[in-house]
């Protein structure tokens, strides 16, 4: 029997990755602190917070293997956070238009039981088209991306608004690391392609 696996987030985009996997897991708010400490690179943020999430929620569920995973949009040092309104989702694509957006995605996983903690940043690179006013009000019309870190959906029209996109594992832009992830998974014993006893295939 595994142990349960709980993923420390209420985002609709990670539990929506998780689910590809075919795990059964369930998804339990980690109540952390989100805010960025004065001068904190952006790396050593979403691994600070990855690491607070997956440790708040294995210390409530001591039997259970958790993951923790926090993102960070930045051009330089400069981190954009959710918009949450047209006007700053406008400034944040003026900002980006012709420029190189990184995603950094921080991910822990942690066996409450052993006490084994594994963590790691995942990086994700958007290099974006040239944007008009125009076109960026336009998207924004149709998506309204204002809960989105970088003002956009990547999964749906956010696209139009790209030159190339550079990165190891895709679904890192959508904020968690899938391929990443296994490799740590399948260390603590689970294994989405394993047979019906947990062995692997």
């Amino acid at each position: 029997m595994h142990q349960p696996l709980i993923l420390a987030s209420t985002s609709p985009f990670r539990r929506a990755l998780l689910e590809r996997l075919g795990l059964p897991f369930t998804a339990v708010a980690p109540a952390v602190d989100e805010t960025r400490r004065p001068g904190e690179p952006p790396q050593v943020l979403v691994l600070r917070l990855a690491e607070a999430k997956a440790a708040a929620v294995a210390e409530r569920h001591p039997d259970a293997i958790v993951i923790g995973s926090d993102q960070v949009a930045c051009i330089d040092d400069q981190v954009l956070g959710k918009p949450g309104d047209r006007e700053r989702a406008i400034a944040q694509l003026e900002l980006a238009s012709g420029r190189t957006l990184v995603f950094q995605t921080g991910l822990c996983v942690v066996n409450a039981i052993t006490g084994r903690t594994q963590t790691l940043v995942e990086p994700f690179h958007v290099h974006f088209r040239r944007l008009t006013r125009a076109r960026i009000c336009a998207y924004l019309d149709r998506e309204q991306p204002y809960d989105c870190a970088g003002s956009f959906k990547s999964e749906g029209l956010g696209i139009a608004l790209f030159a190339r996109l550079e990165g190891e594992d895709p679904s890192a832009l959508i904020g968690l690391p899938l391929i990443r992830l296994l490799t740590l998974l399948e260390s603590e014993g689970l294994d989405p392609l394993s047979d019906a006893a947990g062995n692997p295939l």
